[in-house]
């Protein structure tokens, strides 16, 4: 759901004091908690260190970003994997499969060069 028209897009002020008068290559790495500050014309060409909630991650602001927030870019969650036992067993199955065709690959090799 967008925000109204009237109160017009969040932008965080203590992130543009931030980087207000400053030259993008001068300045180094922005820190900010602020995720869900909106991407303005003014902050292309900073790089933010947006939380994750763990560290930061630095993001470089282009252009196509800007109305974008500034979280999207800096993913909070981390996919481990599906599966358990049976994911686990048919993992097993394909990394013995792979020693095998590399041992034949090698074995392979070593008769031609003979």
């Amino acid at each position: 759901m967008s925000r109204s028209l009237k109160k017009g897009p969040y932008i965080d002020a203590k992130l543009l004091s931030k980087i207000e008068g400053k030259k993008p290559l001068e300045t180094g790495v922005v820190k900010t908690w602020a995720r869900s500050s909106m991407i303005s014309p003014e902050m292309v060409g900073f790089t933010f260190g947006v939380h994750n909630g763990k560290k930061h991650i630095e993001v470089l602001v282009e252009e196509d970003m800007i109305g974008h927030r500034l979280g999207e870019f800096a993913p909070s969650k981390v996919f481990v994997r599906h599966g358990g036992k049976m994911q686990k067993e048919l993992e097993q199955k394909k990394r013995e499969s792979d020693i095998a065709a590399a041992k034949a690959a090698k074995s392979s090799g070593d008769s031609k060069k003979k």
